[in-house]
């Protein structure tokens, strides 16, 4: 698949680059993708914290009270949930929300997230160089570009620091390195900014 390599302010560079079919050239399944994607969002939650019941309040165990005569309940300790400082009935158990799932499935839905978006949203650009490093510039060039609300922008091993600055008060535009690419955040931009480096690495991971 050749794609025509654009430069930050939406024009043509020379040349064009030739995509693997293996890896952009997939035709994506939504069960595949939404099994990733719940996995990934899964695995973000933190473990559910648990409460202390009745077995877990370190109160004493004596009985406080006789069985009958006193006009109260007849309680055998201080560890009831009545009490303050007593056990919570029926409270929250601990519980993990860590999902696992195959590497095979997990490759095999980021190249279907990467097909999906080179099929409708995907940009390469050669570099991601500025010449005026600055906010101001970078959002009228993405303006002129015309690549959508939300964009997400993958570089080579790192993220050009020029850019990273430049980007970090643009609201809906958000980068990471080849490393980071992940099948959720593809998913949820509307166009996919690849540099040439970043082709390189997502090919070569998973040609590796």
């Amino acid at each position: 698949m050749k794609v025509k390599i654009q430069t930050l302010d939406g024009g043509k560079a020379s040349g064009d680059i030739e995509l693997s079919d293996a890896v952009f050239g997939l035709e994506p399944r939504a069960d595949i993708l939404h099994r990733v994607v719940t996995w990934q969002l899964e695995n973000r939650r933190g473990p559910a914290r648990p409460t202390r019941e009745r077995s877990d309040v370190a109160r004493t165990g004596k009985k406080w009270g006789k069985q009958k005569g006193g006009g109260t309940a007849r309680h055998g300790d201080r560890k009831a949930p009545v009490f303050i400082g007593g056990g919570k009935a029926h409270g929250a158990r601990a519980r993990d929300f860590g999902q696992s799932l195959n590497k095979k499935v997990r490759a095999l839905g980021l190249k279907m997230a990467l097909s999906a978006r080179a099929k409708d949203g995907l940009v390469i650009l050669d570099s991601l160089e500025l010449k005026d490093a600055k906010t101001k510039a970078l959002a009228g060039q993405l303006a002129n570009a015309g690549w959508g609300k939300k964009v997400l922008v993958i570089d080579g091993d790192a993220v050009n620091e020029g850019f990273a600055r430049a980007a970090g008060n643009l609201p809906n535009i958000n980068v990471l390195p080849a490393v980071g690419a992940n099948v959720y955040d593809i998913l949820k931009h509307d166009t996919l900014v690849l540099t040439r480096a970043a082709v390189e690495k997502l090919e070569a991971r998973f040609n590796g």
